[in-house]
């Protein structure tokens, strides 16, 4: 199979067009991928649960808008609110991990 010259890999792309890991327009872009990433996380287990976002904001006592916030990156979430948002409204269990 032929490659293309102007093929990348992710972390060749990102290297590219941000910079090595450690700058900071590369940190701020590994930051926001953090935050998209934990939003499609939380829209993935809700539907998988079957649930809507009214659904699920019931159970855990806020608003569907507040969900659709967190689901979308528009708003960042306390470590307690996503422990009773997975725990109460999922009834899953939320692990946290620190990597030095």
């Amino acid at each position: 199979m032929k490659t293309r010259s102007n093929t990348f890999t992710l972390e060749q792309f990102k290297e590219k067009n941000y910079g090595a890991k450690g700058t900071s327009k590369r940190e701020k872009l590994e930051a926001g991928y953090q935050n998209f990433k934990l939003g499609a996380l939380l829209q993935e287990a809700r539907l998988g649960a079957g649930l809507t976002q009214e659904e699920l904001a019931e159970k855990v006592g806020t608003t569907r808008s507040y969900i659709s916030k967190l689901e979308n990156d528009i708003k960042e979430v306390r470590l307690s609110n996503l422990q009773k948002i997975v725990e109460l409204g999922l009834g899953g269990k939320l692990e946290l991990s620190i990597k030095i």
